[in-house]
């Protein structure tokens, strides 16, 4: 948006205190607001649903296709690998020449191929074409998942915006959740009904999977409709930004937008590849069988998909962002410190683990849009992902190396290690914040009040991004 003008999400919150004077077709009028809601929540349920696909069939793909535990993360970490630099340059290419509509489609069809491709590997049992597989639904899928928080600012921002990333997260993850409750079932059904060798089994399965992906691309295209009409009948294109989005841009964004995307990386880093490795870490600690191992490792995913909404919700209502996060990443410590030092019941810890993981999606990830301006929020969240996707690639190959050699009590003291850093840099960010005004950690009554007393000129556009004790010098 021109930041001479009303933003975006300005125009539409401005429209929501006249819900009672416009009828239900309007863009502006809440129905529509839950139909685009619900619309971006189901275009992250296929990527979410295929991503933990190899989790859920660990032991079956280890077995069938003849992998170490280091071969079977490949699955993983070449998902992330090219998405060092596709998420940014997916981002980039949002804000500078797709657009948001145009671009959720593309990466949601390189969803759907990717999965398909991923598919053929394992009917042919060549692992190269399944990381090639692995490889473009990463791409597709982390660009989607930038689009989606694209969406999710231009159609919310301001004070419904920590309550729309829980819902998001919260229905990405009963993506995740079905996922490991219905693979291993699905697999041994296909597996008792079609006579195939074992690894063109699971390629039936992979491939029924990818049914997800598809809904995922109907999503795509219906949302991107109905965000066209909201543009005719906003007149956003009057409020559009003449501005050229460069990558140069990247160096001015304020130091605390990276302090945010150094902790994101440490926290899911101690998430995901934990999640990838979990089922057989379950089965051999605990003695559980195949499938009480993936219910208890899905565990993170059913506790977010109930409670991410509601801690929303409650953030959305308190503010306090900064406190949030360090509670969560302190939760989510104890519960690896629980798998890794006692034999307590792991529900305890997996069910502290999920409350904190949705405590922190809802509270960490809205800070971006905080300190970015609007224009830019493709590209900063990109990154955000890039980032996060190299550390992600290597964390898991770290993994696999490290229970090939050591066993799982290492890997969990690796993932204790990677939670202290990232609560190192919350304290580090929380002091900073609270020296500069403490404009992270305010009370959302604060936070309206300087809302309600921002001068309108256009420097004054973003609450953070314009304060001088955040900004580059």
């Amino acid at each position: 948006m021109e930041e001479n003008q009303p933003s975006t999400s300005s125009a539409i919150k401005n429209n929501q205190e006249n819900d009672c004077k416009v009828t239900w077709t309007h863009p502006s009028h809440i129905f529509q607001r839950l139909i685009a809601l619900f619309l971006m929540c189901l275009i992250g349920f296929g990527s979410y649903f295929c991503f933990d696909n190899p989790g859920a069939l660990q032991d079956d793909f280890i077995q069938d296709m003849n992998l170490t535990t280091s071969q079977f993360v490949y699955l993983y970490s070449w998902y992330s690998w090219p998405n060092v630099i596709m998420c940014f340059v997916g981002g980039f290419l949002i804000d500078s020449v797709f657009g948001i509509r145009l671009g959720t489609i593309i990466y949601a069809l390189l969803v759907v191929l990717g999965q398909i491709v991923f598919a053929a590997g394992a009917y042919l049992n060549a692992l190269w074409v399944m990381i090639l597989g692995r490889l473009i639904f990463g791409i597709g899928g982390e660009s989607l998942a930038v689009a989606q928080n694209n969406y999710a600012v231009l159609w919310f921002k301001g004070k419904e915006l920590n309550m729309v990333f829980g819902f998001q997260i919260s229905f990405a993850r009963v993506g995740s959740t079905v996922n490991f409750i219905v693979m291993e079932p699905l697999y041994r059904y296909v597996k008792k009904q079609i006579s195939v060798p074992n690894y063109q089994s699971l390629s039936i399965v992979l491939l029924v999977a990818s049914l997800t992906c598809i809904l995922s691309l109907v999503s795509a295209l219906l949302l991107a409709w109905q965000d066209k009409r909201a543009e005719k009948l906003l007149h956003r294109k009057a409020l559009e930004t003449t501005e050229v989005v460069r990558m140069s841009d990247v160096w001015y964004f304020p130091k605390v937008f990276w302090l945010v995307t150094f902790i994101i990386v440490f926290y899911y880093t101690s998430i995901f590849p934990f999640v990838a490795l979990g089922k057989v870490f379950f089965e051999k600690k605990y003695n559980f069988s195949p499938d009480s191992a993936n219910l208890i490792n899905g565990i993170i995913y059913i506790i977010s998909s109930i409670c991410a909404p509601a801690l929303g919700l409650v953030i959305d209502k308190t503010g306090r962002n900064l406190f949030w996060v360090f509670l969560s990443i302190l939760g989510t410590l104890v519960s690896h410190m629980f798998l890794a030092f006692t034999f307590v019941n792991p529900y305890i810890a997996m069910f502290t683990m999920g409350l904190s993981y949705s405590m922190l999606a809802s509270a960490l990830w809205p800070l971006i849009a905080m300190v970015i301006p609007e224009h830019q929020m493709g590209t900063a969240y990109g990154i955000a992902q890039s980032v996060e996707n190299l550390g992600l690639a290597v964390v898991a190959l770290l993994s696999g190396i490290i229970v090939d050699s050591d066993g799982y009590y290492m890997v969990e003291l690796f993932f204790c290690l990677l939670l202290s850093t990232a609560l190192l840099l919350t304290a580090i960010l929380w002091t900073c914040d609270s020296r500069n005004k403490g404009i992270l950690n305010m009370s959302i009554n604060q936070r309206n009040k300087i809302e309600l007393n921002k001068p309108p000129c256009p420097e004054k556009q973003n609450l953070l991004h314009n304060n001088d004790t955040f900004n580059e010098d």
